[in-house]
């Protein structure tokens, strides 16, 4: 909500902005898959909080867009270069550049693209799918996904292979 600065002084809008942080962070930490479902304009913050997320569902009237230095601050310096790439990062923090749902899809922000009508299908497929699956196993994967990618391949591996060990000691197989 771009209004609710108004007013704000500079310790306001400091405060909010280290809460959205610890938000964001949390977001991320859940041990467990989270979906984020787009159906309309993300902008700014917006796009931090589906970043955040590990899979991104939108539909084609969705799009994303982080005009914060064209505004005279800055948000999503961190998560969106590393899933777009810096340049299309800069380019779309630099301009204002709006990403169309195709465009997200093609450039792997979103996961996939569902026409509104089956939104609320697919979205509840992938949910069944999460929640059959042993909770522990799901979050041994996204550990190693998100720790795997701050790694060099060896040690992305040797993450895999120590949540293997963890898998089988908990005999979940």
């Amino acid at each position: 909500d771009l209004k609710e600065r108004q007013g704000m002084d500079d310790d306001a809008v400091r405060a909010r902005r280290l809460r959205a942080f610890a938000a964001y962070d949390a977001i991320e930490r859940l041990p467990m898959p989270v979906i984020a479902v787009v159906e309309g304009p993300a902008i700014g913050s917006g796009v931090e909080i589906a970043a955040c997320c590990d899979v991104i569902v939108a539909t084609p009237a969705a799009s994303f867009r982080t005009p914060e230095a064209l505004w005279g601050t800055v948000g999503a310096t961190q998560r969106l270069p590393r899933v777009l790439g810096k340049r299309l990062a800069k380019d779309m923090m630099f301009t204002g550049r709006t990403l169309s749902a195709e465009e997200a899809l093609a450039q792997g922000l979103v996961s996939r693209l569902v026409a509104p009508e089956a939104l609320e299908e697919t979205v509840a497929q992938m949910v069944s799918a999460i929640v059959k699956a042993p909770p522990a196993a799901m979050a041994l994967a996204k550990r190693c996904i998100e720790e795997g990618l701050l790694r060099d391949p060896r040690g992305a591996l040797a993450t895999e292979i120590l949540a293997i060990e963890e898998s089988l000691a908990a005999a979940e197989w």
